[in-house]
């Protein structure tokens, strides 16, 4: 049986062995086809718990070893594979953004999917929140516009009702937009929120996102298509 020496996030000891059970190849890791990413099902010899940690090859060699099973090794494996985490309640099924988001507004719906996911509803809130900043904040004019002011700016709530108003946002989406209070009392910022309460900030959030980057990406690829085939 392998062994692994590594913190231990049930009880806490620092440094401790593992006993290596079971491990199973679930893929390579992105730009790396030579480096196998596992998950071994590991046992504490200090508080006799299981931990399942996700492990990768350190070196190409080592490669069919993390595919075989690298559990049937006898002796220390800390030297051949890299511990990158372990599954926890955080590995639950995340629920992806719309695509052709950019980077920034990507990254702040998948910590917001994650925060849902482990019932944390006021983090989720406010990362969601961030998306709809983003992705409305490049919709505000930069230059003086009547009926356009300071506080709208830098209000969520102020700035989505001043973009439906002057249609430069869809109308049918501004019911859904109720989940964001005009004066951004919303209960993200109190901590009060309940996961219903997220989940409905999640649906405006999706919406949004797909209306403004989704749906014109996929007409432009359509476009770009169709141009194609009528190419000489």
């Amino acid at each position: 049986m392998a062994e692994l020496v590594q913190d231990c996030p049930r009880c806490k000891a620092k440094h401790t062995t593992f006993d290596v059970y079971w491990s199973h190849a679930v893929g390579t890791v992105a730009g790396y086809l030579w480096c196998t990413r596992a998950e071994a099902f590991c046992v504490c010899r200090n508080c006799g718990r299981a931990t399942i940690y996700l492990i990768e090859n350190k070196r190409p060699e080592a490669q069919s070893l993390m595919r075989d099973g690298i559990h049937a090794i006898k002796g220390n494996i800390s030297s051949t594979v890299n511990i990158s985490g372990f599954v926890s309640q955080k590995d639950a099924d995340i629920e992806p953004g719309p695509d052709y988001l950019p980077e920034d507004i990507k990254n702040a719906w998948n910590e917001a999917a994650t925060c849902l996911a482990v019932r944390c509803p006021n983090a989720a809130a406010s990362m969601f929140r961030l998306c709809i900043d983003h992705a409305t904040k490049v919709r505000t004019p930069i230059d003086d516009v009547e009926g356009l002011n300071n506080k709208i700016r830098r209000s969520l709530g102020l700035r989505l009702k001043w973009l439906f108003d002057t249609r430069r946002l869809p109308e049918e989406l501004r019911e859904l937009s109720e989940a964001i209070k005009e004066d951004g009392n919303d209960g993200a910022h109190d901590g009060t929120l309940s996961m219903d309460d997220a989940e409905d900030i999640k649906d405006f959030t999706y919406a949004l996102l797909e209306r403004l980057y989704t749906e014109p990406e996929k007409l432009r690829i359509a476009g770009e298509r169709r141009r194609g085939r009528r190419a000489p």
